[in-house]
């Protein structure tokens, strides 16, 4: 009986340590951070793409045009309503962002785990290249 009774506390004991523990990725992202901009920030019109309501969240794109190229992207609306969404977007974000300034388009892939996201981002973005004009 002993023996039980020790085994149930240790296993209780290690069950609430390990939903504790706390991954460390970082602080969280304010909605309002930009969270990566693009080279040559310095001038070009400004697009904003419509709002693409996802499962998680809204998602709003917002490209910087200058000499009909894609200069910076900035996302004001992103899912930001629990820690989750913050670590996918704190790392999915910033890829995408790299991916449309090298792409010059909205062609580019979705990031792996933050699917749903990469998806009203892109939508978003064709929004923001259609009224720029852009293909």
């Amino acid at each position: 009986m002993r023996r039980i009774v020790l085994w149930l506390l240790s296993t209780l004991a290690a069950v609430v340590l390990l939903f504790s523990y706390r991954t460390g990725l970082g602080a969280a992202m304010p909605a309002s951070t930009t969270p990566a901009a693009g080279a040559g920030d310095g001038g070009g019109t400004a697009y904003k793409g419509s709002v693409a309501a996802t499962r998680w969240g809204d998602v709003q794109v917002v490209i910087t045009v200058a000499a009909g190229k894609i200069t910076a992207v900035s996302v004001p609306v992103y899912p930001d309503n629990n820690n989750r969404d913050v670590q996918i977007n704190k790392r999915a974000l910033p890829i995408l962002v790299r991916e449309t300034i090298a792409a010059q388009n909205a062609r580019i892939d979705t990031v792996s785990g933050a699917t749903v996201t990469s998806d009203g981002y892109i939508e978003s973005l064709q929004a923001a290249l259609d009224a720029a004009h852009l293909s």
